[in-house]
C-alpha cells in the first residue's frame, strides 16, 4: 500500500467522522430550534440555510474534495463523493425525530390553565377555565404561555397540516353542550353556564379563550389594547 493510499484513506476517515457529526449538529439544532410544523424536508432546508449544518455539511465537502482530488482508485473517489450525499440523507432522516423530541418537550395536546403557586383568586378562576377546556376536544399542540386570571386563559396552538379549526371547534363545542353564539367565519364564539369560549384560526394554528361571559375574549381592553391582533401574540 503507497503513502498516497494510506493517506486518501486517512482523508475518507476524517471525512467519515466529519459526517456523523454534521448530522448530530443538525438533529440538535432542529431539536432545539425547529419550527414543529415543517415538513422534513423544510426542516432540512432551513437548517442548512440558518443554522450550522450547511456549514458542517460545507466541511465534510471540502474534506470530500481533497479525497476525491488525490485518490488513486476508483472505490476512493466514488466514497468521497457518496459521504456528503449521505449526510443530506442522514440529515432528512434524523429530522422528524428531532422535531419530534422538540415536540414532547415543549408541547402538550391539551391547553393548561392551571400553574402550581398562583394565589386567590387568580387559581380559582384558573382552575374554572380549565374545566371549561376540558369539556372540549381540542385540536393542535400547545405550549405552556398564554394569558392567565380572572379575565380568562387563552392559549395559541400550532398545527401541522391544513385544518379547519372554526369547523372543528364548531363540532367539539355542541357535542359538549355549549352554545355557539356568533360565528363569522373568522372567529367563533359559544356559551355555557356563565362562560363563554372563544376561538380564532391563526396562520399555522389558532388561539382560544374561555373566561366569563361578561368578559372581554383574550383580556382585550385589560391585558391587551382594544384592536390588538390576537394571532400576532404568538404567530
Amino acid at each position: 500500500m503507497t503513502g498516497r493510499v494510506v493517506s486518501v484513506a486517512v482523508l475518507l476517515v476524517i471525512e467519515a467522522g466529519l459526517a456523523v457529526l454534521a448530522v448530530l449538529v443538525h438533529y440538535e439544532f432542529m431539536r432545539m430550534y425547529g419550527d414543529i410544523t415543517d415538513t422534513a424536508f423544510e426542516g432540512l432546508i432551513w437548517g442548512l440555510t440558518a443554522g450550522p449544518a450547511g456549514l458542517a455539511l460545507g466541511v465534510v465537502a471540502v474534506v470530500g474534495v481533497f479525497a476525491l482530488v488525490f485518490s488513486p482508485r476508483l472505490w476512493m473517489r466514488l466514497t468521497a463523493v457518496a459521504i456528503p450525499v449521505l449526510v443530506l440523507l442522514g440529515m432528512l432522516a434524523v429530522t422528524p425525530s428531532a422535531l419530534g423530541q422538540k415536540t414532547e418537550r415543549q408541547f402538550g395536546s391539551t391547553p393548561q390553565c392551571v400553574i402550581e403557586g398562583t394565589d386567590e383568586p387568580m387559581a380559582t378562576a384558573d382552575r374554572e377555565s380549565q374545566r371549561a377546556f376540558d369539556s372540549i376536544e381540542h385540536i393542535g399542540l400547545y405550549s405552556g404561555g398564554g394569558i392567565s386570571g380572572v379575565g380568562g386563559c387563552a392559549r395559541w396552538f400550532v398545527l401541522s397540516g391544513e385544518v379547519d379549526v372554526l369547523q372543528h371547534y364548531r363540532a367539539a363545542l355542541q357535542e359538549a353542550g355549549w352554545e355557539v353564539v356568533k360565528d363569522d367565519g373568522r372567529h367563533l364564539r359559544a356559551q355555557r353556564d356563565g362562560l363563554a369560549f372563544e376561538v380564532r384560526p391563526c396562520p399555522g394554528g389558532g388561539a382560544i379563550w374561555t373566561g366569563s361571559q361578561n368578559d372581554p375574549a383574550f383580556g382585550e381592553g385589560t391585558v391587551m389594547q382594544p384592536g390588538t391582533d390576537v394571532c400576532a401574540q404568538h404567530f
